[in-house]
């Protein structure tokens, strides 16, 4: 009898939470949407870094996810993800989740053995033909040498991802967990045509593979802007979604498949290009927005004033001190001038509205400082180090943090994405 695979939706959002405070805040936005005929399939992801940095597990994670669909009566699907888990890390996430982001970049360009490379090249003559883009009217010719060079660039990295894979479904069992690879967090971006040889080898695999997400060109840094070429993005993101098709029908990947954008907060210069590809091709897409949640925290802090402003120019003030530490493990998603930080002392001078201003991603506020809210992004480290003191704030001023929480996802992310406008 074949095992039903549990199925993604076919627009889903990453909504990372550090906390675990603004789950219901999240929901309310997925619930606006669908408000407005458009399904959004909420994934709460969090990071075995992230659970790290906190000090929580990946149960807190299910257990305030289950928590706001109970409490908001959420009847659809809804998922919680292990993300960005490798081999070594994944075994502490079997028991929460059931969506697993299974990160290979530290694999690619580690060469596979090349008996390996030969058997794929040899099992894949298809790839040496002409291969069509559907509905771009873009063609691609791979010679020998050229699919030899690729899989030797990405082979192993699809082996390590099939070893996680059958390590999750081993714990919980053939269908039961939604598969996304992420290729993101490397060098370059994937071609097109690298792409289509990738899922021809996790076909071979036996992955079923729900969501990938590749490199594109430009920066995506945490919680700010695109900076690059956004009609070169819309190209790439055009084919790669292309290459998915061409992928689905020729090897009998899951249906649904789509394209995951990582470290997709806030770049709203991409999304009109979203939406016009996603109508184009009627595809579906994962937009990760992580991060976001927590920002929306702070600012709402800093606009209850008193002790939660204060609490906020505190939290800048300790992140300011260890900012080299910060952002350390984030070097590659970041672009911080020092130069462009005010100072502790300038900003515990500021009002409320000064240090709202200065963090909210409005982009046509002069006072808007993308430097600050890279540093507050990678800063909830702090945050966490605070205890009770934070926490206790976040709830007393819930209902302002919340509507805060709700407006971003909605009317900065889903809106413009999902809905092809303002919301």
């Amino acid at each position: 009898m074949e095992t039903k695979q549990l199925s993604l939706g076919k627009y889903s959002m990453g909504v990372g939470d550090r906390f675990g405070r603004q789950t219901r805040a999240q929901l309310q936005a997925c619930i606006q949407a669908l408000g407005q005929g458009v399904e959004i399939v909420p994934v709460w992801n969090k990071s075995n870094r992230e659970h790290a940095l906190i000090g929580s597990e990946p149960l807190s994670a299910r257990l305030a996810a289950d928590a706001a669909v109970k409490a908001l009566q959420w009847k659809l699907p809804y998922f919680v993800d292990a993300d960005h888990i490798s081999l070594r890390t994944v075994e502490r996430f079997l028991p929460a989740c059931d969506f697993y982001t299974i990160d290979v970049a530290d694999f690619i360009g580690q060469p596979a053995p090349p008996a390996t490379i030969e058997a794929f090249v040899g099992r894949h003559p298809e790839l040496l033909e002409p291969i069509a883009l559907p509905g771009t009217g873009e063609a691609f010719t791979l010679s020998a040498d050229a699919l030899r060079a690729i899989a030797q660039k990405y082979l192993k990295a699809v082996v390590s991802a099939g070893e996680v894979c059958r390590t999750i479904a081993a714990a919980k069992g053939e269908g039961h967990f939604i598969t996304e690879i992420s290729m993101d967090e490397t060098g370059s971006p994937q071609t097109p045509v690298e792409l289509v040889v990738i899922l021809a080898a996790i076909a071979g695999e036996g992955i079923p593979v729900q969501t990938i997400a590749p490199r594109f060109s430009g920066r995506f840094n945490k919680g700010v802007d695109y900076v690059g070429d956004v009609a070169q993005f819309e190209r790439e993101f055009a084919l790669d979604a292309a290459a998915i098709a061409h992928a689905v029908r020729y090897y009998r990947l899951p249906a649904n498949l789509k394209l995951s954008v990582h470290s997709g907060s806030d770049k709203f210069s991409i999304y009109p290009a979203i939406h016009s590809v996603l109508k184009r091709f009627n595809a579906g897409v994962h937009l990760k927005t992580a991060g976001t949640t927590w920002l929306e925290e702070v600012i709402g802090l800093a606009e209850a004033g008193d002790d939660a402003l204060e609490l906020a120019k505190e939290i800048y003030a300790q992140a300011y001190a260890l900012r080299d530490e910060l952002c350390a493990p984030y070097a590659t998603v970041i672009d911080i001038d020092p130069a462009r930080l005010p100072s502790p002392d300038e900003v515990r001078g500021w009002t409320s509205q000064q240090y709202v201003s200065a963090l909210r991603h409005e982009r046509s506020n002069a006072a808007y400082n993308s430097h600050v809210r890279q540093l507050i992004h990678v800063g909830f480290k702090v945050a966490a180090s605070m205890g009770s003191r934070y926490l206790d704030l976040l709830e007393a001023h819930e209902s302002i943090v919340a509507k805060n929480v709700t407006e971003n996802l909605y009317r900065r992310h889903i809106a413009p994405v999902f809905l092809g406008g303002e919301g």
